[in-house]
């Protein structure tokens, strides 16, 4: 295993590649995958110190929305899901709730992965009126199977964790859910070709 962990793909282009060189690629690509929470984290990160105005950084933003679903019951997937559902702020400025939902699709259920899509529109419901949108561009969805599940979302966490007095767990807290959502996907074509 030394050897294919040093060695590299031999074709330069990929209808060119053998099962050899997927082996090889294989073989790199777990340590990789295994790191995935750590690359998380480290982006979760980036949010801190930047508050584009709110009374709290994107951070504590974020860390809030979390505290709020755990403290009030939520699955870890759920509460992994509000610690997460920003993250893309950092590298979709105009649409991170997109990038948020593509980083966590593989690891969650299509239900949180639709909540997560599409908080940014029933967030939306508070403030787009104030900016010359269509507060009720949530209402294009009701009747989907997730509109309650996600208006529920925005109504009692992300809508509420924008307060720097609620006290709220340090990201260390969620470290270990992280840990175990990334551990394995669910929802991949990957999924069953690179054991982790």
């Amino acid at each position: 295993m030394g050897d294919l962990l040093d060695a590299k793909a031999s074709f330069h282009t990929m209808s060119e590649s053998t099962k050899a060189d997927w082996e090889i690629i294989t073989t790199r690509y777990v340590p990789f995958a295994r790191e995935l929470p750590d690359r998380i984290l480290a982006h979760l990160r980036l949010l801190g110190g930047d508050s584009g105005g709110f009374a709290v950084d994107r951070l504590q933003h974020s860390l809030l929305t979390a505290t709020l679903a755990h403290r009030n019951g939520e699955d870890e997937e759920t509460v992994v899901c509000a610690l997460l559902h920003d993250i893309g702020d950092t590298l979709g400025s105009w649409n991170h709730p997109d990038v948020s939902a593509s980083i966590l699709k593989a690891f969650v259920s299509a239900e949180n992965h639709w909540m997560v899509e599409k908080h940014g529109i029933f967030q939306g419901y508070n403030f787009f009126h104030h900016i010359g949108l269509d507060r009720n561009m949530r209402e294009q969805f009701r009747g989907h199977t997730c509109f309650e599940r996600t208006a529920r979302f925005v109504d009692l966490y992300d809508n509420r964790a924008f307060d720097p007095h609620v006290d709220c767990a340090p990201l260390e807290f969620f470290e270990p859910m992280v840990r175990r959502l990334f551990a394995q996907p669910k929802n991949s074509i990957y999924k069953d070709t690179c054991p982790m």
